[in-house]
């Protein structure tokens, strides 16, 4: 005779084992769309964002080392060019550049004020600039950028709405 914890357990089991079948065949079949075009599943966002925060939660004690002065600004602003713009827009862009309006999800435009991580502590930002953010377009810069340019660069985007003339000539040459 067999108990009911036994009976429980089995069916605990077949339960679980069945759950994965179900989806194995949900996502072999291609019910989640790989397309950015496509429109985002249930809960998809919500799951993301909870899956990014639990990722650079101890990164948001980092401190930037560099002292905040244009010279780190105006080097932040020349790296962006070369590396960031052509998602994130630069100050003044009215629009979102092709690359950036065919990408899911939408990247942040970082001049636009209300798209600005200027209250993101800046261990975050340079977390996301180091790492990138899996499934979203966003890179990581940690083996192609030094870590004090990472660091000017987050300088720059965490100070977005405090550039100097010199900062925006740089901005505006893109």
């Amino acid at each position: 005779m067999i108990s009911r914890a036994a009976w429980f357990a089995v069916g605990f089991l077949t339960g679980w084992i069945g759950l994965g079948a179900v989806a194995y065949v949900f996502v072999a079949s291609g019910g989640i769309s790989m397309a950015t075009s496509a429109a985002p599943l249930p809960l998809e966002r919500y799951i993301a964002k909870m899956a990014l925060h639990a990722s650079v939660a101890n990164a948001a004690d980092r401190k930037d080392p560099l002292p905040f002065n244009d010279a780190d600004m105006v080097a932040g602003a020349q790296v962006y060019i070369g590396n960031c713009a052509g998602c994130h827009g630069v100050p003044g862009q009215r629009k979102k550049t092709t690359i950036a309006a065919g990408m899911f999800p939408d990247p942040p435009q970082l001049f636009d004020s209300q798209e600005m991580v200027t209250d993101d502590p800046e261990g975050v930002t340079f977390w996301k600039v180091t790492h990138g953010i899996r499934l979203s377009g966003m890179p990581a810069f940690e083996n192609t950028l030094s870590e004090p340019v990472r660091w000017q660069v987050t300088m720059l985007v965490a100070h977005a709405d405090k550039t100097s003339p010199a900062v925006r000539a740089v901005l505006a040459a893109e």
